[in-house]
């Protein structure tokens, strides 16, 4: 086993910073679609300095920073002459950043930043630094905060917080997926430059290749999870499997998206039916397909499994095409994914990027045996699309 590199002190995900062609259209997704609370937004000095308008959006400890650009310059503009919408920025909070920045510095990071510092009138204090990563165009933002109140310099708070009261409960961030046409590059440079260590893979093709049955088409899907053990921050990364490149899954984000990037956010829930319930009736939202013949197999995967039992009703799941997995007595986690950003607008500059809703009861995987119903289902609304 190789010897474990030092930490570099990761606290959290804080938040992920957004960049979106329209951001009153995201503020009406997150506000009243998921019942966010908009927090505050950028001052005009701000969006002067930065050419880009921002909001702050947050349910439970989940918090999103959403950033629309305001002429041509901005980090905003310039993520998006490249992309559609899509997450630019992850901002880490860190226990020392000098300590962070000196051991980035050691394992060759690529900085954009030195590290910046700020006092607010109270005497907070708030230093940071950004570095660049393999993930697209994302970048990595470390924070140290010592008592600064503000999100941000510049960020004006709302007197209160506006908008939605999470009433669909949820929690935090449970981990990120990004695509990548070749993931090895990042998985090495995650390992040896951030630290993280490998924690979960899997690898599948939605036809039975193996079993020759192949029809000419289908999803190979090749995924490796990577995570810092001392905050538990999580990162799954897919790249596609052969024999069918172009019709992957991953390779058809990556021609959406216009390159590699992060596909999904997993956030969890305490009650994942009540909460899935309750945005199928209200919020508009809707989610991937999920085949009757998932739930019809159900009760033997169960017991193949070894879960052997749940707590939850099957009818209720089926109703509601919740997807569960595990492998181990009464462990198991459930999971549904939302539609990509780009189907609920009807707009392509939206971008494919999706969200989860997790509930785990037991187990830490990341729904392997789930992979190829959620495979499945893209694939099918891409046919039904017209484009594989």
């Amino acid at each position: 086993m190789a010897n474990k590199i030092e930490s570099l002190g990761i606290k959290m995900i804080e938040s992920v910073h957004w960049y979106v062609h329209d951001l009153d259209r995201s503020r009406r997704f997150y506000t009243q679609a998921l019942d966010f609370a908009e927090l505050g937004v950028s001052s005009p000095e701000l969006e002067k300095a930065g050419k880009q308008k921002s909001a702050v959006f947050q349910a439970g400890d989940v918090l999103l920073i959403v950033s629309q650009p305001v002429g041509e310059g901005g980090r905003a503009w310039r993520f998006l002459r490249k992309h559609p919408d899509g997450v630019g920025t992850i901002n880490y909070e860190v226990e020392d950043v000098e300590k962070a920045f000196r051991l980035l510095e050691k394992r060759d990071a690529t900085f954009i930043t030195d590290i910046q510092r700020f006092t607010d009138e109270q005497g907070g204090k708030l230093a940071m630094f950004s570095i660049t990563t393999p993930f697209g165009d994302t970048t990595f933002r470390f924070i140290q905060r010592d008592g600064y109140r503000a999100l941000y310099p510049g960020f004006q708070a709302h007197p209160t917080p506006q908008g939605g009261k999470n009433r669909f409960g949820f929690g935090r961030i449970d981990h990120l997926t990004s695509n990548f046409q070749t993931m090895k590059p990042m998985i090495l440079w995650m390992e040896h430059v951030m630290g993280f260590e490998s924690f979960w893979g899997i690898q599948f093709h939605t036809e039975d290749v193996a079993g020759k049955k192949m029809l000419g088409h289908g999803s190979g899907l090749r995924s490796t999870v990577v995570w810092d053990p001392n905050s538990q921050v999580k990162f799954a990364n897919n790249e596609p499997l052969r024999p069918f490149f172009k019709s992957s899954q991953i390779n058809i984000f990556n021609e959406d998206h216009r390159g590699d990037g992060v596909q999904h956010l997993a956030l969890t829930v305490n009650d994942i039916i009540s909460t899935v319930k309750a945005m199928r009736e209200s919020s508009g939202i809707q989610f991937m397909p999920t085949p009757g013949s998932y739930y019809d197999a159900l009760p033997e995967r169960i017991e193949r499994m070894g879960i052997k039992k749940i707590d939850e009703d099957i009818q209720a799941l089926r109703n509601l095409e919740i997807l569960i997995d595990g492998d181990k007595e009464h462990k198991y986690l459930l999971q549904i994914f939302m539609k990509d950003a780009a189907s609920l607008y009807k707009d392509p500059n939206a971008g494919p990027f999706f969200y989860e809703i997790i509930q785990r009861k037991g187990d830490q995987g990341f729904g392997g045996g789930n992979f190829r119903a959620l495979f499945e289902s893209i694939e099918r609304q891409q046919k039904a699309e017209g484009r594989i």
